[in-house]
């Protein structure tokens, strides 16, 4: 048994997938409510690999494996970007043989294994009472297979892109769309000064919801989102009438990553290399809608072409502290996180919906997939979201939705 004094019990939390804003906010409000419940609480760092890559044995040295936190360590960076326990995108279910640790070699030789029992040893071996995965679908998909096999888990929604089913918001969507009106609001000058077509490429895999509220807010004409495969000839028609009524000549697109136009048989990958979710990493549509759009444009300017600047915001929008939204929030769900422990309830996500906190079985995670719906809420002729009326709609319009 690892050499940690036990008070009422032991909860581990950690964080999967990309990161947010708002993570450590997250780490904090569960570990200072905990301790003062009288619990001891263990940051498990990267995500599922450490657990996966720690050596149950008094004698080893697992200290980059978890660490026992205490008020002094989470209030550092509590306020912060990013997540100190760090993270990865590791599946325990589906783990390479290349990724196996050296420890574990002789014993899982398969070209995949499935560790989940070297997850569960680990685990006992902590003596890990609740667990708390904070992530996306990938690592919420993972928590419900531990559920499954009997370990007590309270989950916490986080992803950029706004998609775990269950919940209208998941941490990180906010400074997101904050971080898009932003900047995209930023490169305007650029663009009306040569009077070019802006194409700004966003995070969005499978939802348009980054996309679709930053346009919605009026940070550009059009968007283009996985949820709709679109006819580029038509954007770029669009998007010459847009500049031709711009006082200052230009015009903005908003390209989710996931993005296709008709002819694509697939999404625009920066490399065919897939993580253990199966994912490969994507990006570079909105550089070919923007060398579309260049070569097309003349059919709609009197022959005449139009340049256009192509920007990925990435990584940017998904660095450095948490707007307000990224701070009140996970403070809230990891308080939710915790009523729930208090009462002995496990296997549940802790969401918002219809602007009130609530929780839900975790396997709602694995019950669907959320995505824009583009018959309400987007216009497939005009390229740009829709609404008939906002009343009763949650805060971020088109991301409720009945679970």
């Amino acid at each position: 048994m690892a050499n940690i004094n036990h008070k009422k019990g032991t909860i581990a939390i950690l964080t999967g997938g990309g990161d947010v804003p708002g993570l450590n906010p997250a780490i904090r409000a569960i570990t200072l409510r905990a301790i003062q419940e009288g619990y001891q609480v263990l940051g498990l760092r990267h995500g599922w690999a450490g657990l996966l890559e720690l050596i149950p044995d008094p004698q080893a040295d697992n200290s980059d494996k978890y660490i026992v936190l205490t008020e002094e360590i989470v209030n550092k960076s509590g306020r912060t970007g990013g997540t100190f326990l760090h993270t990865s995108r590791t599946n325990p279910s589906k783990v390479p043989l290349e990724f196996v640790p050296e420890h574990l070699q002789d014993k899982f030789k398969h070209k995949e294994n499935d560790m989940t029992s070297i997850i569960l040893k680990n685990l006992g071996y902590l003596g890990v009472d609740y667990l708390i995965p904070i992530g996306g679908d990938d690592t919420l998909t993972y928590a419900v297979r531990l559920y499954q096999e009997g370990v007590k888990v309270i989950a916490i929604p986080k992803t950029m892109d706004n998609d775990v089913p269950g919940t209208d918001y998941c941490i990180g969507f906010s400074t997101c769309i904050t971080r898009t009106i932003n900047m995209t609001n930023t490169l305007r000058t650029s663009a009306g000064s040569h009077e070019r077509i802006l194409v700004v490429e966003i995070f969005g895999r499978y939802a348009g919801f980054t996309a679709m509220l930053p346009t919605m807010a009026g940070a550009a004409n059009r968007c283009v989102i996985p949820e709709y495969k679109f006819n580029i000839e038509k954007l770029t028609e669009l998007l010459l009438e847009d500049r031709f009524r711009n006082p200052s000549r230009y015009s903005v697109v908003l390209v989710s990553e996931g993005a296709t136009f008709d002819g694509m048989e697939d999404m625009v990958f920066q490399s065919h290399e897939r993580d253990m979710y199966g994912h490969a990493k994507l990006g570079g549509i909105g550089v070919a809608i923007s060398e579309k759009i260049k070569t097309i444009s003349p059919q709609f300017n009197n022959g005449k072409k139009i340049n256009t600047i192509s920007q990925q915001l990435g990584y940017l929008v998904r660095g450095g502290d948490p707007d307000a939204i990224d701070s009140i929030v996970p403070m809230a769900y990891g308080n939710l996180a915790l009523d729930l422990i208090m009462k002995g309830i496990h296997g549940r996500l802790v969401v918002l919906r219809n602007g009130r906190y609530d929780n839900a079985p975790i396997d709602v995670v694995v019950g669907s997939r959320k995505v824009v719906d583009i018959r309400k809420y987007y216009n497939t002729d005009r390229l740009r979201p829709h609404y008939k009326s906002f009343e009763f709609q949650p805060l971020f319009i088109m991301t409720g939705g009945a679970f």
